[in-house]
């Protein structure tokens, strides 16, 4: 398995967006992080299916801010679509929000989440996806 993480966020959270990239590559795993990926005169939509068509996985960062980005949402559905797993990451949202919001829909609300302050066990289980994929290659 080729690890590669497509990272959605709201422009607001990118920060935060590149430090998680930042720990994801030190788990041994590519990203796809738009503001560091995609250049002045790329078609943005292109470089983005392409991204997700590459990546065996999607990290979402889910923030008061993303809820109401509709490029997040296209990208959670072409993960969905697609088979791929999702890792919803919660920073300043409780998984009670999400479970009273009615605007997602229910089969992301069923992920088990991690909230940004537990990253570190998201990582961990990456580290040990990419090394039980090497061993098995």
């Amino acid at each position: 398995m080729h690890a590669k993480v497509f990272i959605s966020h709201a422009s607001t959270d990118t920060w935060v967006a590149r430090q998680l990239a930042l720990q994801i590559e030190a788990c041994g795993a590519e990203t796809f992080l738009d503001a560091a990926d995609i250049q002045h005169g790329d078609d943005f939509d292109e470089k983005l299916r392409d991204a997700a068509d590459t990546s065996s996985e999607q990290l979402v960062l889910l923030t008061p801010w993303a809820m109401n980005r509709p490029y997040v949402w296209l990208e959670i559905g072409a993960f969905w679509i697609a088979k791929k797993r999702i890792v919803v990451v919660l920073h300043g949202l409780t998984r009670d929000d999400v479970a009273a919001s009615k605007f997602l829909p229910v089969a992301l609300k069923r992920l088990d989440f991690v909230n940004l302050n537990d990253i570190d066990s998201y990582f961990h289980q990456l580290k040990e996806r990419i090394d039980s994929s090497s061993t098995h290659a």
